[in-house]
Order: C-alpha cells, then structure tokens, then sequence
C-alpha cells in the first residue's frame, strides 16, 4: 500500500492551483499535478461557505474517509488538493468515495495519458 503525505505549505497549495489540473464534481473540486515523487500528497481544503465549524470538520472527515479507501487506486506520483463545495453537507463518504473511485479516477488517469498520435498508420 502506498504511503500519502500530506500537502501543508501554502506555496504548494498556491502552485497546485495555478498549474494543476481542475476536476470539477457536484460536492469537490480535485486540483491535480503530476510530480516525479514516488509517493502522493493531499491537502484538503473546506472554506466557510460549507458551513459552520462542525459541517466544516465533518466535510475533511468525510473526504479524508473516502480518499483512504480509494487511495491504493491512485496513481503515484500526484499532488493532489480536494476543495470541499457547500454540497458536501448532505452526503455520506461512501458517496464521495464512489465518485473518487469511479469518474473522478478515470478522469484523473485519462488525463495522465500520454496523447495518441493523430497521424495515419504507416
């Protein structure tokens, strides 16, 4: 099982959303960036939007939850930051986690692909 650190400097999380990539779902936006480290990193953000104190906590709780379960599926190699939308208040991490295992996976990997050459076939 790989081994997630987690994303804590500013600078990093300023970078990730300048540079990474944005996923956007009805409950998280997923920044992402690929890295050449052999391990991933994750920073969670949840703004007071969601909520007061108590919904804020239960969001990282939740999306911290269903990251642990999707994690071995993850690439290595990514940073990767998950912004909490005010929808987030009303649903259950096995929810969040079959999104982060379904689409929001396969969105992730297609784009990591290397593009397929265009031309015609010799």
């Amino acid at each position: 099982m790989q081994k997630t650190y987690i994303l804590n400097q500013n600078r990093d999380f300023l970078q990730l959303y300048r540079r990474g990539k944005k996923f956007v779902s009805p409950y998280v936006v997923i920044y992402v960036r690929k890295t050449r480290r052999r391990y991933n990193r994750l920073g969670i953000t949840v703004g007071k939007k969601v909520g007061g104190a108590v919904q804020r906590n239960r969001a990282r709780r939740i999306i911290r939850q269903a990251y642990r379960e999707t994690e071995s599926m993850f690439p290595t190699g990514l940073d990767l930051v998950i912004v909490a939308l005010p929808s987030i208040v009303g649903i259950s991490s096995t929810k969040l986690r079959d999104y982060l295992a379904g689409s929001g996976l396969s969105r992730i990997r297609r784009w990591m692909e290397p593009p397929s050459e265009g031309g015609k076939p010799d």
